[in-house]
């Protein structure tokens, strides 16, 4: 296997060939059916890793119940593992610092990081969320991987923050900040506009990642608006939790089979594990 040091090296020259496509895991299991799909690298997706742990999404987990499902996902697989810690357990530079060192001794080479405030709807402020973003690049090197790819989540689309007009303007003063402190990447979700995606890659200074999904445009789309990342959130949990829940109404009500008709056979499913 690959030293930590090696996965994040590799981690960082896929940002930097193509865009780099992150599908996300929610445990172990999942991560190895999306890396035998090919995936160079797995995100983690902290609502689909809240919902395996019967608990609804927004940092309502604690710090030590999601690096225990992190290390589960690193050491399941051999491709590169970033993970989403949300908002860093804490709102502290300190707590963030912990929450990363945590994520490195799980074995993850990367992290996404948001500016949200835990159960609200409001932010940090740039120069507030740059102090975290400071105490998470000195918490890596001190782990020892000072490669880490730290992706800065910004709310301000999704959340809806500010007037419209405003918002590109925050988004690209928050790249600026954000990158100054150690930041390697701008995270946008809530925002799927080409027009707006290739306008904010042609004046960040760091990468912009996207997120997508159903209704989104195609990753090829993205890409060629400059974005650099696309991973896809909750989606594919979603997709898998619809399921169990369309097939056993299905089996329940009617006696029928057909939603899992055309899954993959037994003993495929049963050798990735072996």
């Amino acid at each position: 296997m690959n030293s930590l040091q090696d996965k994040a090296k590799l981690f960082r020259e896929l940002h930097a060939t193509d865009v780099l496509v992150l599908p996300n895991a929610w445990d172990a299991g999942s991560a190895v059916a999306i890396e035998r799909a090919g995936a160079p690298a797995i995100a983690t997706t902290s609502g689909g890793v809240s919902w395996a742990l019967a608990r609804g999404d927004g940092q309502h987990l604690s710090r030590a119940e999601m690096l225990s499902v992190i290390a589960q996902i690193a050491a399941a697989v051999e491709v590169p593992v970033t993970a989403d810690v949300e908002g860093g357990y804490g709102s502290a530079p300190s707590a963030v610092a912990e929450t990363v060192t945590g994520v490195v001794e799980a074995g993850a080479v990367g992290v996404n990081l948001e500016d949200s405030r835990a159960g609200t709807a409001t932010l940090f402020t740039p120069d507030e969320q740059a102090e975290r973003f400071t105490a998470a690049r000195a918490a890596a090197a001190t782990a020892g991987l000072s490669e880490l790819w730290i992706n800065a989540r910004t709310d301000v689309y999704l959340f809806g923050i500010g007037e419209p007009a405003g918002r590109f303007d925050d988004v690209l003063t928050r790249a600026r900040v954000y990158a100054e402190a150690g930041a390697d990447s701008i995270f946008v979700p809530g925002l799927v506009d080409v027009e707006v995606l290739a306008e904010l890659a042609k004046v960040s200074p760091i990468p912009v990642s996207a997120m997508a999904g159903p209704g989104a445009p195609p990753v090829s789309d993205l890409a060629g608006a400059g974005v650099r990342r696309v991973s896809v959130g909750t989606a594919i949990a979603q997709a898998a939790y619809s399921l169990a829940h369309h097939a056993a109404a299905e089996v329940l009500n009617q006696g029928t089979y057909g939603e899992v008709t055309g899954a993959l056979d037994f003993g495929t499913v049963n050798g990735w594990f072996n």
